[in-house]
């Protein structure tokens, strides 16, 4: 009401007056303190002030946290001064030596091919070299590697080294040469959208894998952020969520901000919320996650999704194509986590891993166009024409895609659903199993492929060491130390779950007969790693690995982990 509005005014009207005396009392003293100096001296001191103030804010908020950038200084100074780098590197260049002779990969009997033969080799003598060369694999048919190969059953591999060969020679790139093969992928696509409930608007495309569509989602999703005006856009994502995403950061330059997990190992919702900012661009959550097997709780993050307009992606690369058939296969998950889920923006699954086709082949989908526009990459002032890709990939193998296609076409619903109950039942056995072993422990309420078993009572790497001993090539975590075993189509065979549990029970009455002993070798490698402070060093220890991969130099090998097996 006027009146009322009038009388409200008149309250305030003796703070009003106190307001615009001290505002007076200020602007003279300004005024009078600016009288020593001229006008070119005012301007000057303006100009400076406001490029310093830009200056620290630039400093200040960028990527990488001050405190981060704070330390990585502090500890390249340290490795810099005379006695303390030297000491320093000394220990490094015998961990680096340590991780080379360790690493089994690098053994091999046969010399290195370091130049083009001369002459030619026939066909068979191709062929008789490459036997040579994967005899030298991990005998991964036993059953005893943690995921890596999720099938290998012989009928499929011949369908899928036949559905390759007619389209070996074939590229999406050229859609207009290559018209099948443009609707191959096509139709992966919508296939791995219906499965995901997508709607009439849910499209997508293909990757060379989870990487690939980790990163493509994070590109979309950075240029959406970047049109809306955010200058550093963020990725809000579980501390569990998968290293993809500190990559596509690093190369996207984007700032990953990570959320601390529950007690169950599912990310904090309130946690999250906090994290949420004026510069976020995504939020992630994973079904599940790759270090414990977990199901984040997609719906309650969606809510904060719709209710800040953000967009929010669900990492089902590792579990993508069991999660959908489990209700189907007897073993519903307890809450929803594709696109029914309001707020879900967008998927990631993995065609390679559960859905059983050939290595290089993933999906990335999206509840709608819009989303998926921002993915692709356009340049219009090329001199070889207009360049359009839809991934990172230009030219990419048209026989994967077929094979994968061949492999979805092969399997069908029915053979996806008699595959997950088989994995699942597996799974579901060994947990309940391995809660039971004293010594070690479960890590959260596990609901799919992936056990991770950590232990209160003695360093869980010489589990890992004395299982690598019979022969099991299990993942090692970190933050908490871990171990974890993802199980597969390879585990369901006869016999292979109950003889990890065997291996497992004899491996651990043997480890708490000296429960306090430190694992040696990799394990040793791995608990130091997770205690160094500076990770910069952690990172370059990662090189020598990385470095590894493409070395033809012979290297001697020692066995020097605590239970590990002799080298074959």
């Amino acid at each position: 009401m006027p009146g009322t509005d009038l009388l409200m005014l008149k309250a305030f009207e003796p703070y009003f007056e106190i307001l615009e005396a001290y505002s007076t009392k200020a602007k003279n003293y300004v005024n009078g303190h600016c009288t020593k100096y001229e006008p070119w001296q005012l301007i000057a001191w303006s100009v400076l002030w406001t490029l310093l103030v830009v200056w620290a804010y630039e400093f200040i908020f960028q990527p990488e946290s001050l405190w981060s950038r704070f330390k990585k200084k502090l500890f390249k100074l340290i490795r810099k001064m005379p006695y303390f780098g030297g000491k320093i590197q000394g220990n490094l260049d015998k961990i680096k030596g340590d991780i080379s002779k360790s690493l089994q990969f690098l053994k091999v009997d046969q010399e290195y091919v370091k130049v083009l033969p001369a002459q030619g080799l026939s066909s068979s003598a191709v062929l008789e070299k490459l036997k040579e060369y994967s005899s030298l694999d991990v005998v991964w048919q036993e059953g005893k590697a943690s995921g890596a190969v999720y099938s290998g059953e012989e009928k499929l591999t011949e369908l899928l080294v036949q559905a390759y060969g007619n389209f070996a020679w074939s590229n999406p790139l050229h859609p207009d040469i290559f018209p099948g093969l443009r609707k191959i992928e096509a139709e992966v696509v919508r296939m791995t959208c219906s499965l995901f409930n997508g709607g009439p608007d849910a499209c997508g495309c293909m990757t060379s894998g989870g990487t690939e569509s980790i990163l493509m989602a994070c590109k979309a999703y950075r240029d959406l952020a970047l049109e809306k005006g955010i200058r550093t856009p963020e990725i809000v994502a579980p501390v569990s969520a998968h290293a993809a995403f500190n990559k596509a950061a690093s190369y996207f330059g984007m700032k990953i901000v990570h959320v601390p997990l529950n007690k169950k190992m599912e990310v904090d919702v309130s946690a999250m919320r906090r994290a949420i900012s004026r510069n976020t661009a995504m939020l992630v959550c994973s079904a599940p996650q790759f270090p414990h097997g977990v199901v984040d709780p997609i719906p309650e993050v969606a809510k904060l999704a719709v209710k800040y307009r953000i967009p929010l992606h669900v990492d089902a690369c590792l579990g993508g194509f069991l999660i959908v058939f489990m209700e189907k296969a007897g073993y519903p998950l307890d809450k929803p986590f594709d696109f029914r889920v309001k707020g879900v923006t967008s998927i990631s699954a993995d065609t390679h891993k559960y859905g059983y086709a050939p290595k290089g082949s993933s999906v990335l989908l999206y509840s709608d166009h819009k989303y998926r526009r921002y993915q692709f990459f356009v340049t219009t002032d090329w001199p070889g024409g207009i360049y359009a890709s839809p991934s990172i990939a230009g030219s990419r193998p048209g026989g994967i895609i077929a094979a994968c296609w061949a492999t979805l076409m092969h399997f069908g619903e029915n053979g996806y659903v008699e595959a997950t109950k088989q994995i699942i039942r597996t799974a579901r056995f060994l947990k309940s199993e391995l809660e039971n072993i004293r010594g070690i422990v479960v890590l959260g309420d596990p609901q799919l492929s992936v056990i991770a078993l950590g232990s209160h009572d003695f360093d869980i790497y010489r589990l890992s060491n004395m299982m690598a001993a019979k022969g099991w090539n299990l993942n090692q975590l970190q933050f908490p130390p871990s171990i974890h075993i993802c199980i597969t189509l390879v585990h369901t065979r006869k016999r292979v779950a109950i003889q990890f549990l065997k291996d497992v029970r004899e491996s651990v009455t043997q480890i708490m007969k000296n429960s306090k002993a430190k694992a040696t070798g990799m394990g040793a490698i791995y608990g130091m790693a997770q205690a160094t402070i500076d990770r910069s060093m952690v990172a370059e220890l990662s090189s020598v690995f990385l470095d590894s991969l493409y070395s033809t130099d012979t290297v001697i090998q020692e066995n020097q982990m605590n239970g590990s097996p002799k080298p074959r």
